[in-house]
């Protein structure tokens, strides 16, 4: 019998499964109580560790944290799934995940990876599912020596974008 094909295996993938969908759901409608707050990632280890990590548009307070976490406490049964749980917020050097994470980041300096290309510059703004990114360079005078200032511009798409992150600046 191969591992893949053991009933065992089966079972703890199908569990899995409508736990994560029993979790998706609970955290949603945790969400319900404060549309400034979403969902960003969802992680559960073979070891049922439930990672949930919320961002708001304004910020996600400690509060925020625990309000959902205790939400779902009380809707997921303990004796049924044996689980340890933590939510919380994304950090500082997260990377950006979210469209509403983008949204909410307009007019701050960005560094993008699309894979083939790097980008660093601010944050214009988002048309569809591409985001509008300006920055300075420093070029030869086309006539004459020196050189002077430009302002570029690149419009990436959304599912380009390999990695993003917000430049933090002190």
């Amino acid at each position: 019998m191969e591992g893949t094909s053991s009933p065992l295996f089966l079972y703890r993938k199908t569990d899995c499964i409508v736990v994560r969908e029993t979790l998706e759901h609970l955290v949603q409608e945790a969400l319900k109580n404060d549309e400034k707050l979403f969902l960003v990632d969802l992680n559960i280890s073979d070891n049922k560790d439930i990672v949930v990590t919320i961002d708001g548009d304004q910020g996600v307070t400690i509060d925020n944290c625990i309000d959902i976490n205790r939400y779902i406490e009380q809707n997921l049964d303990r004796d049924t799934y044996d689980y340890s749980l933590k939510v919380t917020s994304p950090g500082i050097d997260a990377p950006l995940q979210n469209i509403r994470q983008y949204k909410k980041n307009i007019g701050r300096t960005v560094k993008i990876s699309t894979g083939e290309e790097k980008f660093e510059g601010t944050l214009e703004e988002i048309v569809d599912n591409n985001i509008v990114l300006t920055w300075k360079v420093r070029e030869p005078k086309p006539i004459g020596k020196g050189k002077v200032t430009v302002t570029k511009k690149a419009k990436i798409a959304l599912d380009d974008i390999k990695k993003a992150k917000v430049k933090i600046k002190f």
